[in-house]
């Protein structure tokens, strides 16, 4: 027997229970296929009512969860903010308003929003600017003498984590979350390409948004495409890598707003001055001001304040689409409640990661395995434990917040991002899972509803050779032979 053998086997002998040799068995075969040389991998799965283990590997290694760290950040947020708490967005204004002239600046007030024209709450999230524009005709204004000016202040300027990696930095799913947020932070880039081999061209922007393309892309014959707009936050430059289908009139690509917060302040200009409300001076926001030396607001007169859906609805999208932004955004707010005396809390990833272990080390969690940079999992350089996850799926399940947080998991089989996971199987529609997923990393954490009783499990995987498809697969039948399917 090979040494690598041994280890395996002395390690089931560990880790599984009397009686449950069928379930090592399961995880045996899923370790010793082709694809798994390399790999690492840790589960744990117990049974809610009784706390009883029904099979465990490694569940103590350190492992990236990619999204499946977005059950953290969502459970902390319920459990600290509340269901029904909504994210305030402030319209104000600093002077003075004389014959429909405002002597002064109109100033968009975040306080981390992340849901403000998103598509996933539309209509409702459109509204707001309707809104807006009536409350400022309420007051009279006609003209403003100073400018829009958008103050993102609340949170750090640091919207990505300094752990992502290169390809993330301006994908539409490495938006950076700031104080103020606008349509999900992206934008769509639609293309026309021509014969394999030559250069697509751009068409436009959507919404409209003024960007410099360095387009080093190329048309293939082939159906999806393999590319990535790359680029940093606060600079309009983007560069287009990789293929894209050939011969396609029309063909979208989606990125990231590079400054969210200046965009929505230049929106509201634009919107204001279509109903006819002349403003003196361009938009800007509190980052370019506060470089500036320039950042002195004034006393502010609130016009209106806007809200937005309930943090159980939130939390519901982020874990269904697997949302990077809202994930981040919670991480921040649940940063304000950090301790600092001296002087107002701006958030930022770091006070968020702080107050989130201080909570659950408070709830007896062991937080001592965590090693966090961000909300959304996108960091590879996040790692945790199958232990510290099955704990807080436990927690959770006995939670005043236990039914919002495991509606928030998708339906494996049925919905959301693990639609195609277990379908078809005997436990479609029986586990409520959030899956997470990067190069090389595969995993699912959740509850599994079973023959009248509540279980939780947590599969994590990283570092396989196989694509995908086949890894999921593999997963589906450890989780089927754990549950006796």
């Amino acid at each position: 027997m090979k040494l690598s053998k041994i280890f395996i086997l002395a390690a089931f002998i560990l880790c599984f229970t009397p009686g449950f040799g069928q379930k090592a068995n399961v995880i045996e075969r899923f370790l010793n296929q082709p694809g798994m040389e390399h790999a690492s991998f840790a589960c744990l799965a117990t049974d809610i009512s009784n706390g009883k283990t029904i099979g465990k590997y490694q569940p103590d290694l350190q492992l990236t969860p990619a999204s499946v760290l977005k059950l953290l950040t969502t459970a902390t947020a319920l459990e600290l903010l509340g269901e029904s708490y909504r994210f305030p967005t402030t319209i104000s204004y600093e002077g003075t308003i004389t014959n429909g002239v405002l002597n002064g600046n109109i100033y968009i007030q975040g306080h981390g929003d992340p849901t403000l024209g998103s598509s996933h709450f539309a209509p409702e999230s459109e509204t707001f600017i309707n809104q807006w524009k009536e409350a400022i005709r309420e007051k009279g204004i006609r003209e403003i003498k100073g400018a829009i000016i958008a103050d993102e202040s609340i949170f750090d300027n640091e919207g990505i984590s300094m752990k992502w990696v290169r390809e993330d930095l301006g994908s539409y799913y490495g938006a950076g979350s700031y104080g103020l947020s606008f349509h999900d932070n992206l934008y769509a880039l639609y293309l026309k390409s021509g014969a394999a081999g030559t250069r697509p061209n751009i068409i436009r922007t959507e919404p409209d948004i003024d960007l410099d393309f360095h387009n080093y892309l190329k048309a293939a014959t082939v159906k999806s495409d393999s590319s990535y707009i790359v680029g940093m936050p606060f600079s309009d430059e983007r560069y287009l890598y990789g293929v894209v289908p050939a011969n396609r009139t029309s063909y979208r690509l989606k990125g990231d707003i590079p400054e969210p917060a200046l965009y929505l302040a230049q929106y509201v200009q634009k919107e204001l001055e279509k109903d006819g409300i002349s403003i003196q001076k361009e938009a800007t926001c509190y980052r370019i001001l506060y470089e500036k030396n320039a950042w002195k607001p004034g006393k502010r007169t609130e016009i209106i304040t806007t809200y937005s859906p309930t943090l159980q609805q939130i939390v519901e999208k982020t874990n269904h689409v697997s949302h990077n932004l809202f994930a981040d955004a919670l991480l921040k707010t649940i940063g304000l409640r950090y301790k600092n005396p001296q002087k107002r809390v701006i958030s930022s990833f770091e006070k968020g990661i702080e107050v989130m272990k201080s909570y659950w080390k408070s709830k007896g969690l062991d937080i001592s395995s965590l090693r966090i940079t961000d909300g959304s999992g996108l960091a590879p350089a996040n790692k945790v434990t199958a232990h510290f996850l099955n704990d807080l799926l436990v927690y959770m399940a006995k939670s005043k917040h236990a039914n919002t947080f495991i509606a928030s998991l998708p339906q494996a089989g049925v919905e959301g991002s693990v639609r195609n996971f277990l379908k078809d199987t005997a436990l479609s529609g029986k586990a409520f899972l959030k899956s997470g997923s990067m190069s090389g990393v595969r995993c699912y954490a959740g509850y599994v509803k079973n023959q009248g009783k509540i279980y939780s499990v947590v599969l994590l995987t990283n570092n396989y050779s196989m694509n995908s498809w086949s890894i999921s697969r593999r997963l589906e039948q450890v989780l089927l032979g754990l549950f006796g399917q």
